[in-house]
């Protein structure tokens, strides 16, 4: 194992979105990174230049900056070293380690057709020909070995073995000379000093020619780990059924950032029954060897259960932005008393909220506006009786500190001078009081809405 100091980089393909499984591989190479005093870099493989948009590169870019995974320097963009890359296939070329290939494109596919039937990798003739014209057209291959075999030490999967018989030619330049993806990894990996390539599964099978091509060249190979998948909760590959995939759609359902980079270390990792845990426990705690080999498994409610925690233990001013910008999206605004008030009522609310938007949700009955029209159930509870006590109450009231302690202090009395329980008239008192939206305890939703409003509602009811 290379003793030079741990580097390890997140190298996407800016032809979408930030996919979760996406920023779990960024997160866990920070953290691997941060956990071995190392270096986190960040590589954009946009090569692909049809597919590559920039609006792709800004929102992967967004998502990594909204979750808190940030490069120790500036990216590298893949398609401007373009000519270190042609210049690293004239190095292969001049060792015989690759060759010119002038197959037509209906003679590879007669080629493959050919190996196909045998059962064996695509080898192109022109491996040992010498071309009577050199300038026509024609790609660069690989020249890679007949026999023997490609030994991966995976630091997830333990070894892995590839017969090199099986692994084709594959090409390195285009006919119009671009890179392929292959060769420019290994290129820029060399380059960037990567010592630790940490990615998906699905990049085994180029694991092992990625190997070969790092041999030809004389360079040593990186340590590689392999992630599982991550599915849906229904154990199936994940997909737009099971809810979000993109990171910037966790922001937009109410997940704070501090909660996803917890909640997805989990996925595949842990550190004993450790559910939450800080930033600075997870860098100090992360492992590569300790991921799992199964597939890891979206959970909603772990989820929730995660980012209540840290919605609990976030700053109410923080809160009070995420929420005022929720409010503002759905085109719905707090009256200047409310919210120069919403930190302090968003302390009192958020007890019961797992996301920012249920948070949001939790202010709905503030945002009525008086005069409105009561529920039917509340109408229904509504007997002379029980408009007669609410009266009552309300002169109670009037002479009452809104302070919750005090409030909760003045209903337990006024019910019992009344000589009836707190259900008697509570159920109409809230109903009145939120107009059928849903609301805390009573005592909260009293001094949340302030005396004069409640007093005002109380009254508009009666």
């Amino acid at each position: 194992m290379s003793s030079r100091p741990v580097v390890t980089r997140f190298a996407p393909s800016p032809t979408g979105f930030l996919h979760i499984g996406g920023a779990r591989t960024a997160l866990f190479n920070f953290l691997y990174a941060r956990h071995t005093g190392g270096k986190f870099l960040l590589r954009v493989e946009d090569t692909d230049r049809e597919r590559s948009t920039p609006e792709a590169v800004a929102a992967i870019f967004e998502g990594l900056n909204w979750l808190g995974v940030t490069a120790d320097a500036e990216p590298v963009f893949q398609h401007q070293r373009a000519d270190r890359h042609r210049a690293a296939v004239e190095d292969l070329l001049a060792a015989g380690k690759a060759y010119r290939c002038y197959l037509t494109i209906e003679e590879l596919e007669k080629a493959r057709e050919i190996a196909r039937a045998e059962g064996r990798a695509i080898r192109s003739p022109w491996r040992d020909q010498t071309p009577s014209d050199p300038s026509a057209p024609h790609v660069v291959r690989f020249k890679g070995p007949l026999t023997g075999e490609t030994v991966l030490q995976d630091l997830i999967r333990g070894e892995i073995r590839f017969q090199n018989i099986d692994l084709d030619d594959l090409v390195l330049l285009r006919a119009d000379g671009a890179p392929t993806y292959n060769l420019a990894v290994v290129v820029d990996d060399h380059d960037m000093g990567v010592t630790h390539i940490i990615r998906g599964d699905d990049h085994i099978n180029n694991a092992a020619r990625q190997t070969l091509i790092y041999q030809a060249f004389g360079w040593e190979v990186p340590a590689m780990a392999h992630l599982p998948l991550i599915h849906g909760p229904d154990g199936a590959k994940l997909s737009k059924r099971h809810g979000a995939q993109a990171v910037g759609e966790f922001a937009d359902m109410g997940y704070l950032p501090e909660a996803m980079r917890n909640y997805l270390a989990r996925l595949g990792w842990g550190h004993g029954d450790s559910e939450i845990f800080s930033d600075s426990e997870a860098q100090a705690w992360f492992e590569v060897a300790d991921v799992v080999k199964s597939p890891a498994r979206l959970d909603w409610q772990k989820l929730g259960f995660i980012n209540h925690h840290y919605i609990q233990a976030a700053d109410n001013g923080r809160l009070a932005d995420l929420v005022g910008t929720v409010l503002q999206a759905r085109g719905e605004a707090l009256a200047e008393p409310l919210r120069q008030r919403l930190p302090e009522l968003i302390g009192c609310l958020k007890e019961g909220a797992k996301t920012t938007l249920e948070l949001a949700d939790a202010l709905s009955f503030l945002l009525k506006r008086r005069p409105f029209a009561l529920d039917a159930k509340t109408t229904s509870l509504l007997t002379d009786e029980t408009r007669a006590r609410l009266s009552r109450l309300r002169e109670t009231l009037a002479d009452v500190v809104f302070e919750r302690a005090s409030l909760e202090v003045a209903i337990r009395s006024f019910a019992e001078a009344e000589g009836v329980g707190i259900g008697k008239f509570g159920p109409a008192l809230r109903g009145v009081l939120s107009g059928g939206a849903p609301a805390p305890d009573l005592a909260t939703t009293l001094f949340t809405l302030g005396k004069t409003e409640a007093l005002a509602r109380l009254a508009d009811a009666l």
